[in-house]
């Protein structure tokens, strides 16, 4: 991301206001010595972490005692090391590789040469294989503090994307005009402050903003993920994470476009809308009650909520230039999301989900959008048995997800396939009251008729054979069947 020169002053001189050097800051005038450099990037590197800071930094023309801008004649660029340049020599010798950037800023006092450093994330770094650390003034070995060793090894995180920055030192004006806040307070049911100041307290008590230099803010990628009134005034990447909706007025993606949006808010502040959009525009079965004509709409609402929300939470969203697409044909609603499910498909309704997104996931919980943890899948089965639907599709891909809702279909019409699922499926929901699935309930979820049950029969062989399902009790065969791996 370009730093703006207001920010860097602002850093530098936020910086220049400590009562004196930290484990993650130290001044220097001129010394450019490639090795002390790079021992001080891995001690820096480690202790920020330590300490619970994300960057670290070193500054030239900064006077160590005083804190004044002197200036400095270091240029990183033109520093050479052998036959090649400092940052490229300084790259190649830690491990492992960390983003630091070298700045040349034009301070009102003097020229400033800034060294951002990313705190280390997944393992200590080492400068020529060897892990330094900042304790005072000194730059030790890491391997000689076992307890600061042991510190940083249960510090270490990795990369989370919820916590990058989406938009850098934006002002207070700028935060409240980018996000949707008042649809924050109103979502998790808490009092609207009034006053600004309370406003961004509770904001980034969410870490949906986190403070910047100079008085300003970052956005998080989770804030604006979560809250932007437009994502297109953030980065493209960020951009490209926006629901796209697609219907076709066919069974498969050759046929005309019937309808197109592209969703522009962020995920809370426009589910309720992209939710109620969808259910306007399905089809709906009429159904004659005692007295009234009832419309049902084709799929439940219930379940599009489900999976909806499950493709935007357990997305993967370092994959670029993809996002989560919902797709609807005359037969069948697709809902795919980039990243293969870290939980294998025939396991997802019954395991806990796992999230590469968990603070999405749990803000989204909070504003009461999708289910409580581990039961949304669950109901997306259990609503498709109720309108006896045929069962819903899970299928990962090597860099995607993909669940299909199917619109209604008879037995005589469900391929062997889906036949299996549902039996399945039907299997794992008893298992999980508590109870079995037998030829009866089967037939029931299924929509055979009891003279009929003998088809019923046929479907669970396939599934015994298939491995999908097994007697609960061998010795007492009609106690029922439970999944495979009950």
């Amino acid at each position: 991301m370009t730093q703006p020169l207001e920010r860097d002053i602002a850093l530098i001189d936020d910086l220049r206001a400590l009562p004196a050097e930290t484990s993650w800051v130290e001044f220097k005038s001129n010394n450019s010595d490639p090795d002390m450099i790079g021992k001080r990037c891995s001690a820096l590197a480690n202790a920020a972490r330590i300490d619970g800071h994300d960057l670290a930094y070193m500054l030239w023309g900064i006077a160590d005692e005083t804190h004044d801008v002197v200036g400095t004649d270091f240029i990183p660029d033109a520093k050479k090391v052998g036959n090649q340049v400092l940052p490229l020599w300084l790259a190649n010798s830690l491990q492992p590789s960390i983003a630091f950037s070298f700045r040349t800023v034009q301070h009102p006092q003097g020229r400033v040469v800034l060294l951002e450093i990313p705190a280390a994330t997944g393992a200590p770094v080492a400068f020529n294989g060897v892990q330094y650390v900042r304790i005072g003034s000194a730059t030790p070995k890491l391997t000689e503090y076992p307890d600061r060793y042991q510190q940083l090894i249960e510090r270490l995180q990795p990369y989370r994307w919820e916590q990058g920055v989406a938009r850098q030192f934006a002002s207070g004006d700028d935060v409240l005009a980018l996000l949707d806040y008042s649809q924050y307070f109103r979502l998790t049911q808490q009092s609207l402050p009034d006053n600004r100041a309370g406003i961004f307290d509770k904001l980034e008590a969410d870490r949906l903003i986190v403070r910047d230099v100079g008085e300003r803010w970052n956005i998080t990628n989770l804030g604006a993920i979560l809250l932007a009134n437009n994502l297109g005034d953030f980065d493209a990447g960020l951009a490209r994470k926006a629901i796209r909706f697609v219907a076709y007025g066919g069974k498969n993606r050759a046929a005309q476009v019937t309808h197109r949006r592209d969703g522009k808010k962020g995920y809370a502040v426009g589910f309720e809308g992209l939710v109620g959009y969808l259910h306007d525009l399905l089809p709906k079965n009429e159904h004659i009650g005692a007295a009234l004509r009832e419309a049902h709409p084709l799929f439940p609402e219930l379940a599009i909520r489900e999976l909806v929300a499950n493709a935007l939470i357990h997305q993967d969203m370092t994959i670029t230039g993809a996002g989560p697409q919902i797709e609807l044909f005359e037969d069948r609603l697709e809902i795919s999301n980039p990243g293969a499910p870290l939980v294998k498909t025939e396991r997802m309704i019954d395991l806990p989900p796992r999230s590469r997104n968990e603070a999405l996931a749990d803000r989204m919980r909070r504003m009461r959008l999708c289910e409580e943890q581990g039961s949304g899948l669950d109901k997306v089965v259990e609503a498709c048995e109720v309108f006896q639907l045929p069962p819903p599709l899970f299928r990962a891909e090597e860099q995607s997800f993909q669940a299909v809702l199917y619109g209604p279909r008879s037995f005589a019409e469900m391929t062997p396939e889906e036949r299996m699922r549902a039996c399945y499926f039907h299997a794992v929901l008893k298992f999980l009251s508590g109870d079995k699935m037998k030829n009866a309930s089967l037939c029931t979820r299924l929509g055979i008729s009891p003279k009929n049950a003998a088809q019923a029969t046929t479907v669970i062989n396939k599934a015994l054979d298939a491995g999908l399902i097994r007697v609960a009790d061998p010795e007492h065969p009609r106690a029922g069947y439970v999944p495979h791996w009950a």
